[in-house]
């Protein structure tokens, strides 16, 4: 069908039968090529949602005072387990954060052809860059020798496997991959699973809740609010990545066979492993009211979410959620700030969503 606009002595035909085909043609992976980033007709009507939620929530790391975190770094108030699950902290995450964004542009954003999709995965890049940026803040402040974050990164051998356990997988899917395979859309799947699953959905979640914890107790308010923040947006990421899979594998059934079921399944277990091992580098000793045994928990409660939320069974069903506060710690609509009575408020109020439970 043709619609005809006269605007004065000229007129302007529109298809609109192949304006629809192009709609329709719209797709995960394997969709309609085109070199303009033609949004409109929207068809991922979640990945605009999100967008424009991860959008409201933006914050800046130097918009937050380490006044009270440098003294407290400095003082003997401090215990020794506590700066080094803070180092542990900026050692991880320094290198961590770099390597999902990296992946989201090289590897998901390079792979998925609707425009939206680019969209959002774009901002979910920038969001990584900002948690980098924050981490560059934490270290300048407390005055923490940038070599040694380097050094953890390289030496601290549980570090180095969680980080070798996901990069594996991304060098093999760089540009020239043919996703009319079915055992390449499987690879992709797992890379998506992975990446917004395992590491950013369960393998971050140790250091969060010690951090958050220290926090709980008035210990580096700044980077406190940092990792808050953090958390927040690590929650649309976890969501955003889910609903790709979910669509990729409802727009290729052939992806979704019992034995790769049990392959996403065998790599979340692998995924906890590495992340308890971890954990107990963090806290090699229960002290200041932290017990690595309850992360450990915390953690097979995570997993089991994940898990859960993509259609696959729970590795451990019944395991329940030994810190329940965190989900009240998420409530981040307005904040205080810490020494000068300022509101600094980082969602608008057409977006004033804090987390929901289910997240944590």
């Amino acid at each position: 069908m043709q619609t005809t606009y006269t605007i004065g002595s000229k007129s302007f035909v529109l298809d609109r039968d192949k304006a629809e085909a192009a709609y329709m043609a719209k797709k995960i992976i394997n969709g309609r090529e085109t070199m303009y980033f033609n949004i409109l007709p929207l068809k991922y009507q979640w990945a605009y949602e999100l967008y424009k939620k991860m959008k409201s929530n933006h914050w800046e790391p130097e918009d937050i005072p380490m006044q009270k975190d440098c003294e407290q770094w400095q003082s003997n108030e401090i215990s020794d387990i506590e700066r080094w699950i803070i180092k542990m902290g900026i050692g991880y995450f320094s290198a961590a954060e770099g390597i999902v964004g990296d992946n989201l542009l090289h590897v998901i954003r390079e792979s998925v052809t609707a425009p939206e999709l680019k969209l959002v995965i774009g901002r979910h890049a920038h969001e990584e860059n900002i948690h980098a940026d924050s981490l560059i803040y934490m270290i300048s402040s407390l005055g923490i020798n940038p070599h040694e974050a380097e050094a953890m990164f390289d030496d601290v051998e549980t570090i180095k496997m969680k980080n070798n356990f996901v990069v594996g997988n991304s060098k093999n899917l760089r540009r020239g991959m043919d996703l009319m395979i079915t055992e390449n859309k499987q690879l992709l799947a797992k890379n998506i699973f992975l990446f917004g699953q395992c590491m950013e959905g369960t393998q971050f979640y140790g250091l969060f809740g010690m951090i958050l914890a220290l926090y709980r107790q008035n210990k580096f308010p700044g980077i406190g609010q940092m990792f808050r923040y953090t958390l927040r947006d690590e929650s649309n990421h976890i969501e955003l990545q889910r609903n790709l899979l979910m669509d990729l594998v409802e727009e290729n059934p052939d992806i979704w066979t019992a034995e790769f079921r049990q392959e996403l399944t065998d790599t979340m277990v692998k995924a906890v492993k590495l992340e308890k091992a971890f954990i107990m580098d963090c806290l090699p000793l229960n002290a200041v009211g932290l017990s690595a045994e309850e992360f450990i928990q915390y953690i097979d409660y995570i997993a089991d979410r994940r898990l859960e939320g993509v259609g696959l069974k729970a590795i451990h069903p019944g395991v329940k959620n030994p810190f329940p506060w965190l989900a009240e710690m998420m409530d981040i609509k307005k904040e205080q700030n810490f020494f000068e009575g300022r509101v600094t408020e980082y969602q608008k109020a057409s977006a004033l969503e804090s987390v929901d439970d289910d997240e944590l």
